[in-house]
């Protein structure tokens, strides 16, 4: 289905790193179908505005999102994007919490 989408890149780049945060941008271009570089211009700008934060780990790169960020539409800005990302079928992980039991 050629055309027009629902979702953006930068939703979907979103999705995908809110779902495996050890993912490769070359995982994610598959994924996306879009090119490395347009990965890492998305993953950029995500980073740039506070949505996402990297951590090296070894050779890898761990990305976290900030799901309580306001979406960027002002018809929007009222939602955060955990609200979207819940809909794109993300799960937010609960912290865990140590028991006194140890």
């Amino acid at each position: 289905m050629g055309g027009w989408k629902f979702v953006t890149n930068h939703a979907l780049v979103l999705c995908l790193i809110a779902q495996q945060p050890r993912i490769t941008t070359r995982e994610i271009a598959a994924m996306v179908g879009i090119t490395e570089k347009t990965t890492h211009n998305i993953i950029n700008d995500l980073e740039a505005d506070d949505y996402i934060n990297k951590t090296r780990e070894g050779r890898r790169l761990r990305y976290s999102i900030d799901s309580e960020m306001p979406l960027r539409h002002k018809m929007h800005e009222d939602k955060v994007v955990g609200d979207l990302l819940e809909i794109l079928g993300w799960e937010k992980r609960s912290k865990r919490v140590k028991s006194a039991a140890g």
